[in-house]
């Protein structure tokens, strides 16, 4: 499973990713870094078969009309501690790669994991 972390979200987040076995790249590590568009980054996922992590809504909408990124995990955290969004990834990161392998969207808050079909 291969991600790719959008820039509202942590460089933390990415690394931890990584040390947890997943090819994952963020925001920061493309030629545009930060400043990549959301069409950039979409591309990249569907080439690379990346799974979009963000919170940003954009990628909601642009996934409900044009299936666009190639799969999106929606991160609905609020206002979070680096070390509380770490946390939470690391207590759900089984479930939401079991849940990638047969879903396309799935939302994550601090209480749940929603499924989005």
């Amino acid at each position: 499973m291969k991600f790719i972390v959008d820039a509202q979200l942590p460089l933390r987040l990415a690394r931890l990713l990584q040390s947890a076995g997943y090819d994952t790249i963020h925001t920061k590590d493309l030629p545009q870094q930060n400043a990549a568009s959301d069409a950039e980054i979409n591309a990249i996922s569907i080439q690379q078969s990346r799974i979009v992590v963000t919170k940003d809504r954009d990628f909601f909408d642009s996934f409900l009309i044009r299936q666009e990124p190639y799969k999106l995990l929606l991160v609905t955290t609020g206002n979070i501690t680096n070390t509380e969004l770490e946390a939470l990834f690391l207590n759900n990161l089984q479930q939401l790669t079991e849940l990638f392998q047969k879903h396309l969207m799935i939302e994550i808050s601090r209480d749940a994991i929603i499924v989005h079909q």
